[in-house]
């Protein structure tokens, strides 16, 4: 069942992820990871299982460098348009499925409900 988890604190309260501000390409890991801690701590409270960034540096950080230094991560990192192209995937009909629809088609063009119950 897809659910949605609202991280607390969020939108103007919520945290940086520690890797703004250049803090992402410097050589300073377990700093930038500590800066970032309060949201870690976010997300794990959350619950959830797919985290959706908008941000290429919260990409990287929250992917990358948080479960290097706080191994019990458990989560997938997506970009919201990751998260969109997800969405948009239609699963095929199998053969039997094409078949009930032409079906059901040809009988509403027909005017006739099957169910009906004819004598």
């Amino acid at each position: 069942m897809d659910q949605f988890a609202e991280m607390e604190p969020n939108r103007l309260n919520g945290f940086c992820c520690g890797a703004g501000g250049g803090n992402w390409p410097m050589p300073y890991e377990k700093e930038s990871a500590f800066h970032g801690r309060k949201k870690y701590e976010s997300i794990k409270n959350s619950g959830a299982n797919v985290v959706v960034v908008g941000c290429s540096n919260c990409h990287d950080q929250i992917m990358k460098r948080y479960p290097k230094l706080y191994p019990d991560c458990d989560y997938e990192v997506k970009y919201i348009w990751e998260l969109v192209a997800d969405s948009l995937v239609i699963e095929p009909w199998n053969d039997e499925e094409v078949a009930e629809a032409e079906a059901a088609a040809q009988w509403e063009r027909l005017g006739i409900d099957p169910d009906a119950g004819y004598e």
